[in-house]
């Protein structure tokens, strides 16, 4: 079921990512953003870090943790699965299973932070591609704190295109312990920002629509669906699943 918004993610180009007219249209991969909040000072924050300038997608911007779906996503023994509600509205058109994108947004958060986002058990001895370094410390990935809070699909312009997911999580839910972020190759400066500071940043348009997501239901009011942006042949559509 969709329902209409107002305003859009994609009002203004990032410059950098514009690609020539007349070139084909690259399609878009499948790809899960994870946005932790914490509760623990007077104001919640979450966790954003800066693309490495090398990158020729969205370079030296401030980014949620995440990544693309790879292959074996889908397969990976969990702790928890995803709240039926959750896993209904990721169904929504497309043919991929839908805790390969949680496996995703956690997997991506991991190798980006050194975060952990799961549980201790007792974990087979051989891992899906990917996630060896997890079951080898009998990390078993927690998928019922994840909410889902938005998708958005890269505009047709830009020269990648990502078809992506937006999960929140309480870091107090989530989180195995209480180890700081690391910074690494994909994302340095990471920090735990609030909401208004995190609006100074050099922030990607659709970051900056998805905190204002995370504002409201901060604020304890509840959207009737997660927001959908993307791209049709008339323009740019908003919508709510």
């Amino acid at each position: 079921m969709m329902g209409k918004l107002t305003g859009t993610a994609f009002d203004k180009e990032d410059a950098s990512d514009v690609i020539l007219k007349g070139k084909p249209t690259p399609r878009p991969k499948d790809a899960a953003t994870l946005i932790l909040v914490r509760r623990d000072t007077e104001y919640p924050r979450v966790l954003m870090g800066k693309r490495s300038g090398r990158h020729d997608f969205m370079p030296d911007k401030y980014v949620f943790p995440g990544g693309r779906v790879d292959p074996q996503d889908g397969r990976p023994v969990a702790y928890s699965e995803l709240n039926q509600q959750v896993e209904e509205k990721l169904r929504f058109k497309t043919q991929r299973t839908p805790r390969a994108f949680a496996m995703t947004a956690i997997r991506e958060t991991f190798e980006e932070t050194g975060l952990l986002l799961g549980k201790t058990a007792e974990m087979p001895a051989k891992a899906p591609a990917g996630w060896q370094r997890l079951y080898d410390m009998d990390i078993a990935p927690n998928l019922s704190p994840l909410d889902y809070i938005g998708r958005a699909i890269t505009p047709p312009y830009r020269p990648k295109r990502f078809d992506a997911r937006f999960f929140m999580a309480e870091a107090e839910q989530i989180l195995i312990d209480e180890r700081p972020p690391v910074d690494g190759a994909e994302l340095h400066d990471l920090q735990w920002v609030t909401l208004n500071d995190s609006l100074d940043l050099d922030l990607p348009n659709v970051t900056r629509f998805m905190l204002g997501e995370i504002g409201e239901r901060l604020k304890g009011n509840t959207p009737s669906g997660p927001p959908f942006l993307r791209w049709t042949r008339t323009g740019h559509t908003t919508d709510r699943i």
